[in-house]
């Protein structure tokens, strides 16, 4: 049980979350995603997601809750209202409180090793489990359990702490995004991948069809316990914007019993950035498409820079948002995408370590805007793990961002 003192600071912080997302703002950036994700020329969005730097921004040892349960609420409570607060992007404040399924993976058949850095935060090294073909006999379709006990344990306790404040709902799974390299260089390491596209392509494609059968039988495991849940809300899609959408779910869409056809979905191979296109095609591209083809809308990419690799990309069935790393030719990439897809733009996040530069800051956003002014365009600031300890200058690299796209905004 949630003691009364943490109770009444968990109430009082959803108090004020409910307040925020009652402010005519929130609508209006409801309504701009959503059109936004149709492909309406809006002007550029900008969402900003702190990721690492949030120890830095609301460190554990803030929180006032005296037990871990309720420091959990405290927290993703906390969250909401600093980024209302002192971030200023465009993301909506919901007044709800996501109760997830409790949902366990069996993995892979093999677990992973790593080389552990003697930093906190330091680099590891890949220690591959996969040596040769007999190692690949080891792995195993994962398989898909559901804790309906236990989900519905924390679903009454949600609702007796929060339900006359927040609407406590219910979800599942509802961030789909396959990652096939990432899976198998972790088994075989990055490396050694590299030396098998080349020296043992078949190895490499035998993998990859065994993951591709793995990811589509988490699938239908999925559908069959019934634990995919709609995500045309905020729900955070692929590693670009928000999943506010009115083409999703499709028409004869039971909301009780959620189809791959009523999501988004998404897929990336950051491992591949430095790989050919076609080989990235051939490896990876090609085992992504089939799995994303039965979903209703799609993303692709992360932070591999995708400049020479769009006409793959633009090839997958239901496109709709691709990103576009640090890393990318943004130019070019403006002439491939124009206002056909959603050009989910990366900024740079090593603008908020060392001395923070506004000027240099403020040039490289309008470089964008410069040349994508045709295009349907987001920024959306990730990978930042750390900010040195300046939470202000998140609210700096905002306003300057809000700044400078103001001029190109339609918000009618």
């Amino acid at each position: 049980m949630i003691s009364s003192g943490d109770r009444a600071i968990i109430r009082s912080l959803a108090e004020r979350v409910r307040e925020i997302a009652e402010l005519p703002i929130m609508q209006k950036r409801r309504d701009m995603w959503t059109r936004h994700n149709r492909l309406e020329s809006v002007g550029p969005m900008i969402l900003v997601f702190p990721e690492g730097a949030w120890r830095e921004l609301l460190p554990w040892s803030s929180l006032e809750c005296s037990e871990d349960k309720a420091r959990v609420y405290e927290y993703e409570l906390k969250l909401r209202i600093f980024q209302h607060e002192h971030i200023h992007d465009d993301k909506p404040v919901e007044a709800n409180w996501i109760v997830r399924k409790v949902i366990s993976n069996s993995g892979w058949g093999l677990k992973p090793k790593r080389k552990r850095s003697s930093q906190s935060t330091g680099a590891w090294a890949f220690d591959p489990v996969i040596r040769d073909r007999d190692d690949l006999k080891k792995l195993r379709f994962p398989e898909i359990t559901y804790d309906e006990e236990s989900t519905l344990r924390a679903l009454d306790e949600a609702q007796d702490l929060l339900g006359d404040i927040l609407d406590v709902k219910l979800k599942g799974i509802d961030h789909v995004s396959f990652h096939f390299m990432a899976v198998y260089c972790d088994l075989r390491g990055l490396e050694q991948v590299m030396w098998d596209m080349c020296d043992d392509p078949g190895f490499v494609h035998e993998a990859m069809s065994f993951l591709e059968q793995g990811y589509r039988r988490m699938i239908e495991q999925y559908v069959e316990l019934n634990l995919l849940s709609l995500n045309n809300d905020e729900t955070y899609h692929s590693s670009g914007g928000l999943g506010y959408t009115t083409e999703l779910p499709q028409p004869d869409c039971d909301s009780e019993r959620v189809r791959p056809c009523d999501m988004w979905a998404s897929a990336e191979s950051q491992e591949m950035a430095q790989v050919s296109p076609a080989m990235h095609h051939e490896f990876v591209m090609e085992y992504e498409k089939r799995l994303l083809e039965p979903f209703g809308l799609n993303g692709y990419g992360c932070c591999e820079d995708l400049t020479r690799k769009l006409d793959y990309v633009m090839d997958i069935p239901n496109i709709r948002r691709i990103s576009i790393s640090p890393w990318a030719d943004v130019e070019a990439c403006a002439r491939k995408l124009k206002d056909k897809y959603i050009y989910s733009w990366k900024p740079d996040p090593s603008h908020l370590v060392g001395e923070f530069n506004a000027q240099r800051v403020r040039d490289y956003i309008q470089h964008t805007l410069d040349v994508t002014g045709d295009c349907i365009v987001e920024m959306i600031l990730k990978d930042t793990h750390t900010c040195e300890n300046h939470p202000e200058r998140f609210t700096k690299w905002t306003d300057i961002a809000q700044e400078l796209v103001a001029p190109h905004r339609s918000w009618s």
